[in-house]
């Protein structure tokens, strides 16, 4: 089998030894070809290489950027058999896809891991979101995570270590100081159902949990699985008080989610847009991608295999 290993150097947990060990260990099982992220894009065009060249199986080394922009550049014809395989060693600061899946957060116990699923043939067909063009494995979101998103991506190009915290302390300020709280500007449309307006914020959903905060699992939609459509969580008030027991409920250990008149909670969607009467910040797994008035949102079976 051929296989392509793009690595990004810039990564968190990612070191030139981790990669050259990931190197050597692949090599026993395949024919491995390596390409190193050069600017934030690239890894598109590297994955829609991939796919053209006939590669077998890609495997991300990086965080959910670089796995989210592999997947790009493979599926930019769209899913089918030319697609190759995908698999990810875990290297950035979270790592949500691949937690989700079950890989190892150490990036040596995932390799291994790796290796024996390509020996025993072991692979899981998902499905994956589409955010107009583009695709995404685990979230898309428009209006206050963007914004914090958007926030934290300003800091590291500052220099600064991306943690938790970070996050925590980039949505906090987002929420208090910048957040319209008064006048909502989202609308849920979907096909064949009545709108949904007043709408502050959408966060959608292809997997559980959303994200961590250190080690602890963060659920904004509960029923979300790599096997259904996708999910929504939309705020219809965003006071503090309902924005408190959100929260909360997000962090609760039973993993039940937000609840309460405020939340609004949609499963196992396939087809339906969010609009604004503003441009809001907009970012899919974890990315800030700018600002946008209109997203539409697609679910897309069985649209990728992954090593696993």
């Amino acid at each position: 089998m051929r296989a392509l290993l793009v690595a990004n150097p810039k990564a968190t947990a990612t070191t030139a030894r981790g990669r050259d060990v990931l190197f050597r260990a692949l090599g026993s099982e395949l024919k491995v070809d390596v390409a190193e992220t050069q600017r934030r894009g690239h890894a598109i065009e590297l994955g829609r290489q991939a796919t053209a060249d006939g590669i077998d199986i890609v495997v991300a080394l990086g965080g959910d950027g670089t796995v989210n922009e592999v997947i790009n550049g493979m599926l930019a014809a769209g899913p089918g058999q030319q697609v190759p395989m995908l698999a990810v060693v875990p290297g950035g600061s979270t790592n949500v896809f691949s937690r989700a899946l079950g890989v190892s957060r150490n990036p040596v116990e995932a390799t291994s891991e790796l290796l024996d699923a390509l020996r025993g043939g072991r692979s899981r067909l998902l499905s994956l979101g589409r955010a107009d063009e583009r695709w995404f494995t685990f979230t898309a979101g428009l209006g206050l995570d963007a914004q914090a998103i958007r926030t934290v991506e300003r800091k590291r190009l500052a220099g600064r270590r991306a943690t938790p915290t970070m996050f925590v302390n980039a949505a906090l300020s987002e929420y208090l100081l910048r957040s319209d709280r008064r006048r909502p500007t989202i609308t849920l449309t979907r096909p064949g159902r009545p709108d949904v307006p007043h709408l502050y914020l959408g966060i959608v959903t292809n997997t559980v949990p959303w994200t961590y905060f250190f080690d602890r699992p963060v659920h904004v939609t509960p029923k979300a699985t790599f096997e259904t459509g996708l999910d929504l969580f939309a705020m219809r008030r965003l006071g503090l008080l309902p924005t408190t027991r959100a929260a909360l409920g997000m962090l609760h250990a039973a993993g039940h989610g937000p609840r309460g008149r405020a939340v609004l909670q949609e499963h196992d969607l396939h087809d339906f847009t969010l609009s604004a009467t503003r441009p809001l910040a907009f970012q899919v797994d974890g990315d800030y991608l700018g600002e946008r008035e209109c997203v539409h949102f697609t679910a897309h079976r069985d649209a990728l295999r992954v090593v696993v």
